[in-house]
């Protein structure tokens, strides 16, 4: 007999897993430790005038589905009528069988809004006016949907330049429980080819106070806003290393080589990854003296598509997976930070599945220093949020290392709607323990079994962090 589509054993394929989900992993709480969630909306508390501002708006994972299946750019990303953009997305869901896509929508209308039927273009008017009802009453907020999914840090992504000002804010509600904290992102200034170099430097230079006409004044102001990030409570940084050479150099070199950047607005792509090595040198010794996690986004291969790039601009869609070379700068990178006695807890994420292996052994080879699980293997990402993506990541992180002590899901998300992405990831991890035990490869203990799903789903991150909660 076929199970019920979404039902109470949705992705739970044995009494173990069973077991495992409904009796440890379904109630625990939520720690967000990625994320691209607005601190100014959740300070505000932002409500959604309709189902398409809070579902269809930003979500580059659907309008991509949509495109493929020939809906116009209008419908889309364009100025075409909220109803008819919905519309236009339920037409296309019932053609996306085996997308996650698929599944998280329908738990999203469960989850959020107790909307059991199936969404196509004849159920799509009434599911439209019954979600609508909910987002236009009492609870259904920006803040309201963090608490009713039970999380309790939501870690955003800032600009070193940031002032935090809506951190702070937040700090000062009453009766919101949840820790909403920044997480340092100092993308921008590593681009020291790209255009938004200078703008950037310009910005951080307003938001110190000091000017910054040398290499050595921007380590300073880059570490007086570590520190300020710290005072806030931020405990991570991400990076987004779309690719990653590591070469060695010294700080007169990288001090001539900013200078030159200043002077002429361009490097040579030796020098330029010469200043990113110094640099990320310098930033791995702050966070680790800071007890910071550094967090290493690799091989994003970003905006494709010209035309649609320069109609449209970045993040809306056209990104893909990188396949550079990956192994030896990776390795270069941690080994000079441990020489310098300055590596942080570091997750690795790659958007390529294909590296996945050399990730894991990378990985061991920089365990220590006590810290149980220090360098993680970070959970499947972007375009392996899937069901075989995570699967294949657990195994390969079993297989390598220490599954035991892996930090679990995060959304990297601007959605507010998107944490029944954990739900999803926490019935995967309890199918495939289960499965394990079914086969006669781990034991049926459900003590030690039960503190794994428990430690996974929340106790790994809550140690690993220490964020300050509120």
């Amino acid at each position: 007999m076929a199970k019920k589509f979404l039902g109470k054993n949705f992705l739970l394929n044995s009494d173990t897993a069973e077991k495992l989900y409904h009796q440890y992993a379904k109630d625990l709480p939520i720690i967000d430790y990625h994320c691209h969630l607005s601190p100014q909306e959740i300070y505000e508390n932002k409500t959604f005038r309709n189902l398409t501002e809070a579902w269809l708006g930003g979500d580059h994972y659907k309008w991509r589905v949509m495109r493929a299946c020939g809906v116009d750019e209008e419908l889309i990303t364009g100025g075409a009528d909220d109803y008819d953009k919905f519309l236009a997305w339920a037409k296309v869901v019932p053609q996306l069988l085996g997308n996650p896509l698929y599944h998280w929508t329908h738990l999203e209308l469960q989850r959020f809004f107790g909307i059991q039927e199936l969404l196509n273009e004849q159920s799509a008017p009434a599911i439209w006016d019954k979600a609508n009802a909910k987002l236009q009453s009492e609870g259904f907020g920006a803040r309201d949907l963090i608490t009713k999914s039970k999380v309790t840090v939501v870690c955003t992504t800032d600009d070193p330049a940031d002032s935090l000002e809506y951190h702070l804010k937040i700090q000062g509600l009453e009766g919101f429980d949840t820790a909403v904290l920044p997480s340092f992102r100092p993308d921008k200034f590593l681009e020291i080819n790209r255009d938004t170099f200078k703008p950037w430097l310009a910005k951080l230079e307003v938001t110190t106070g000091k000017a910054i006409s040398n290499y050595g004044a921007l380590l300073d102001a880059l570490h007086e806003r570590i520190e300020f990030f710290h005072e806030i409570g931020g405990r991570v940084s991400d990076h987004a290393l779309d690719t990653l050479e590591y070469r060695e150099t010294t700080l007169k070199e990288v001090e001539a080589i900013f200078a030159k950047a200043l002077s002429k607005g361009s490097v040579t792509p030796v020098e330029e990854r010469k200043y990113k090595s110094y640099t990320m040198r310098f930033l791995g010794k702050e966070y680790a003296a800071h007890g910071w996690a550094m967090q290493l986004h690799i091989h994003a291969l970003r905006n494709t598509n010209t035309a649609m790039f320069k109609r449209l601009g970045p993040d809306t869609g056209y990104d893909a997976i990188n396949d550079g070379p990956l192994a030896e700068a990776l390795a270069g990178l941690l080994d000079a930070l441990e020489q310098d006695g300055g590596l942080p807890k570091t997750i690795l994420y790659s958007l390529n599945p294909n590296d996945y292996w050399a990730l894991a052994s990378i990985m061991g080879s920089f365990q220590g220093g006590g810290v149980p699980g220090k360098i993680q293997f970070g959970t499947a990402w972007w375009f392996n949020d899937n069901k075989d993506g995570m699967i294949q990541q657990m195994r390969t992180l079993a297989n390598f290392g220490v599954l035991s002590q892996f930090l679990g899901m995060l959304t990297d998300s601007r959605s507010f709607l998107s944490y029944t992405r954990h739900e999803y990831f926490r019935r995967l991890l309890c199918d495939v323990l289960g499965d394990w035990v079914d086969r006669g490869e781990a034991p049926e203990d459900f003590e030690l079994l039960g503190r794994i799903v428990t430690d996974i789903c929340y106790g790994n991150a809550k140690r690993y962090f220490a964020f300050r909660e509120q």
